[in-house]
């Protein structure tokens, strides 16, 4: 008899020591994360760099997720970028494919989810209505705009990856 699966992660109830305002952005996030490892875990990596119809490959997708929410956590704690992590804004479009890159690539974004729920169980409201700064043009933001931001870009791009990669199998290799 197949096990039940277990609803979305919104509707598991609240998430321990996470402010109840932020709920919703470690929800989305650990949403993301299932989603991302069951359909990637027989993934070959042979295929990461593959753009079906001229989308963004299965590989910048991942890469890209672990990547945006370090910038957007790193924003809203009220930091600028490092040089590594502007080094890796500019790899992301280059993914290994390299046997084990599939793996890795998930567990980085895994991390950087288990990253972001630390940094959401830190922060107290009170701060979400304070001015952040993004980028080197200090475009205005608030630290819940970059939170829920960071959720809602998530979101996309795992949307994204889905359809490219779920294209990218149904092709011949």
């Amino acid at each position: 008899m197949p096990t039940p699966s277990l609803p979305e992660v919104w509707l598991r109830g609240p998430l321990p020591a996470v402010p109840p305002l932020l709920q919703p952005v470690a929800h989305a996030l650990l949403q993301a994360r299932e989603e991302v490892t069951a359909l990637l875990a027989d993934f070959p990596a042979a295929r990461l760099a593959e753009r079906p119809l001229g989308l963004a490959s299965v590989g910048f997708h991942l890469r890209h997720l672990a990547g945006v929410l370090d910038r957007t956590f790193t924003y809203a704690r009220g930091e600028v970028l490092s040089e590594t992590q502007l080094a890796y804004l500019a790899a992301e479009g280059q993914p290994p494919t390299h046997l084990g890159a599939v793996e890795e690539l998930v567990q980085a974004f895994s991390h950087q989810v288990n990253m972001a729920l630390v940094q959401l169980q830190a922060t107290p409201e009170a701060t979400l209505p304070e001015w952040r700064g993004v980028g080197r043009a200090q475009l205005p933001s608030t630290v819940i705009g970059l939170l829920v931001h960071a959720a809602e870009h998530t979101t996309r791009h795992v949307g994204q990856l889905l359809v490219t990669a779920r294209l990218v199998a149904s092709a011949a290799p």
